[in-house]
């Protein structure tokens, strides 16, 4: 083994040696590599990265950095052609300040008749879409991809936003063979470092003189009267530098429950501590959490216009005439924005055009319908405050940033805790959310300035009960109905994947992970009917759940309810099982064993748990008469498992997926 090693990493260090990660000095070995030396199951490799960030000046804006990026892929098949799609964001702020981006060039290299060729991205493949009043998006796809191609780009950004630095990764779920990190900064920027991830690295420090050359405008007075008179000075300073290096960054491995990856890649976080300038005070930029809630409260996009009512007033007044009870008041309202207003999926904790204009063309953004709700809940006078959300896609807040936070919902305090409210999906419910809003906790902003943290994940568990009524044909078949009742969550997903769908491709839908079973009669009810369950009823057929050898006849009276495999299969997890929500599954199972048999042999019943009870699962199977009777529930009690827990998790999975799969036995009578 040792020795095995040591050829691996051999090969690793001439490949390495081998390659000039300068951009388009793309390799002849690099395209004949086959598959990746250390994860041969990779699709793809990022076989370079680099960042280079620089700060200049100008008098118009101060201080701006520019971050060069450079990046050449390795794609081995197929299923690495979504490697070579990429998405850049590009802010823009208040006052005119914006981010730029420059500079694109993009290849893609294939090796033919042992010759290096490359075809080039045109202006035609790259397209520029406005996200929102503060974002756009700037979109590519690589040329003429084939298995085996190396892809290669880079580009500059150049941002006036220096007190927020987008996030720096060198860890993705692809393996990254080498990452070359660079950030220098004028000394009087100070800056604190958040390092994450499960990939230790040494952020080396170091720091050289500069000199900045840098021009503006002052009066002069000649001969003609006073003009403009172009200036040129030079600042000298120290340039601290920040760098990182690493090799061969291992892929982090996507798998069930995995929530937003990039939560927990290794990566890099600068934050704006303080500035120091010749000659001024220091002024200091470190802040708390309730700093961050009430500079976005007091923005004019955000706070004003939770304070206009008059657009509304009229409706209002109306809907709620001769209504007393807060909870109908509510319920009336979010009824109302719901219905009202439409969506038009641009995410923001600031509003666009205005609640005012969203209002009268009846769609907005997130920040507009919210905080639109929450305004009227307040003239309603019910205890309603914006809530500020970071969404899964943009990661946990670990540090006070105002980018922290991009969403934002509404919440009502009530005498036992938050109701939280999201009018922009017309199916949710009070503390009925996205998965994708239900990211940890929020941060509530009331009228006075003060905030406080507020869960986001309901304490109350989904259920989703069924019952079959089921038996074994003379063909060993297995014919029966089903009928399940969906709440809450459940509920709530049943209806967003249901609700827009035709009879046959709800059919089609359910039957997709159910193997050689054929459904019929089947009927939804209420999946417009917000206040009620969703119920789901149907008649099926399985034709591979009875095994006959040697004339015993073998089947789960699981049947297709069942696990089929442990969904968590690797070794270790760096980062948290997340299940979302609490949840409750139970099910009554009936079986009628076919004449001329009796039971053999059954399961025994069982229950076990994972942790405090985090995770329960109980079995408990009987004979009555022919049939088999088996009641099961498995509960998820608490739905954020943490890494050091996996292996526990693992455990519990495997032994429940082997109980779901225990047979009973029928024997010839």
């Amino acid at each position: 083994m040792k020795i095995r090693f040591t050829i691996i990493a051999f090969v690793i260090f001439q490949i390495a040696s081998a390659q000039n990660f300068k951009f388009g000095k793309v390799s002849k070995e690099e395209l004949s590599e086959k598959s990746h030396p250390l994860d041969p199951s990779a699709n793809a490799a990022i076989l370079y990265r680099e960042y280079k960030t620089h700060f200049e000046y100008s008098s118009e804006e101060g201080f701006y950095y520019e971050t060069e990026v450079f990046e050449r892929i390795k794609i081995y098949n197929k299923d690495g052609y979504d490697e070579a799609n990429f998405v850049i964001p590009v802010h823009k702020g208040n006052s005119g300040y914006r981010e730029s981006f420059s500079g694109l060039k993009a290849y893609t290299y294939h090796l033919a008749n042992n010759k290096v060729e490359k075809i080039k991205l045109k202006n035609e493949g790259i397209f520029k879409e406005a996200a929102n009043k503060y974002l756009d998006i700037i979109k590519f796809t690589l040329p003429d991809l084939k298995e085996g191609c190396v892809i290669e780009y880079k580009y500059t950004l150049k941002s006036p936003f220096i007190s927020s630095i987008n996030t720096f990764y060198f860890q993705e779920e692809i393996p990254v063979n080498k990452v070359n990190f660079d950030f220098r900064v004028p000394e009087y920027l100070n800056y604190k470092t958040h390092q994450k991830g499960s990939i230790p690295f040494k952020i080396e420090k170091d720091g050289k003189d500069r000199t900045l050359e840098f021009k503006y405008l002052e009066k002069a007075i000649l001969s003609g009267g006073v003009t403009d008179k172009t200036v040129t000075s030079n600042v000298s300073f120290i340039e601290n530098i920040y760098r990182v290096n690493l090799d061969n960054v291992p892929a982090v491995k996507k798998e069930a429950f995995s929530g937003n990856l990039s939560n927990f890649m290794s990566s890099i976080k600068f934050e704006l501590s303080y500035t120091k300038y010749p000659g001024a005070a220091i002024k200091s930029y470190a802040t708390d959490w309730n700093f961050v809630a009430k500079s976005i409260y007091e923005s004019p996009s955000f706070g004003d216009e939770l304070r206009k009512t008059n657009y509304f007033k009229a409706d209002i007044d109306n809907l709620l005439s001769g209504v007393s009870d807060n909870n109908q008041k509510m319920a009336l309202i979010f009824n109302y924005v719901k219905s009202r207003m439409n969506w038009n999926e641009y995410i923001g904790k600031y509003v666009n055009e205005g609640v005012k204009s969203a209002y009268k063309s009846k769609v907005g953004n997130s920040a507009e319908i919210n905080l639109m709700l929450t305004a009227m809940f307040r003239y309603a006078k019910l205890n309603a405050n914006p809530i500020l959300v970071s969404t899964k896609s943009n990661g946990v807040p670990l540090f006070p940033t105002r980018n922290g936070f991009n969403y934002v919902i509404s919440g009502v305090e009530v005498n036992n805790g938050v109701l939280l409210f999201d009018a922009t999906n017309k199916l949710a419910l009070p503390n009925i959310l996205d998965q994708e809003v239900m990211n940890w906790q929020g941060r509530l902003i009331r009228q006075d300035g003060s905030s406080t943290w507020v869960g986001l994940i309901s304490n109350k568990h989904a259920l989703r009960n069924a019952m079959i009524n089921a038996n074994i044909t003379e063909e060993f078949n297995i014919k029966g109905n089903l009928k399940q009742r969906l709440t809450d969550h459940y509920a709530f997903e049943a209806r967003e994947e249901f609700i827009n769908l035709n009879e046959e491709d709800i059919r089609k839908s359910l039957e997709k992970n159910k193997i050689e079973t054929e459904l019929s009669n089947v009927e939804i009810k209420d999946l417009k009917d917000l206040s009620k369950p969703v119920s789901i009823s149907y008649d099926f057929e399985t034709f591979n759940l009875v095994e006959e050898i040697s004339g015993k006849l073998y089947f789960s009276p699981m049947l297709f309810l069942g696990e089929k495999g442990n969904p968590f299969t690797l070794e270790e997890r760096d980062y948290p099982v997340d299940f979302g929500y609490p949840k409750k599954m139970r099910a009554i199972i009936s079986i009628s064993i076919p004449e001329g048999y009796s039971i053999e042999s059954m399961p025994e019943s069982t229950s076990f748990s994972f942790g405090e009870n985090d995770a329960v699962f109980r079995y408990k199977i009987s004979q009555a008469s022919n049939k088999v009777q088996l009641s099961i529930e498995f509960t998820i009690n608490q739905p954020l498992i943490s890494p050091s827990d996996y292996k526990n998790l693992k455990g519990f999975y495997q032994l429940m997926v082997e109980k779901q799969n225990e047979k009973v036995v029928l024997t010839k009578i």
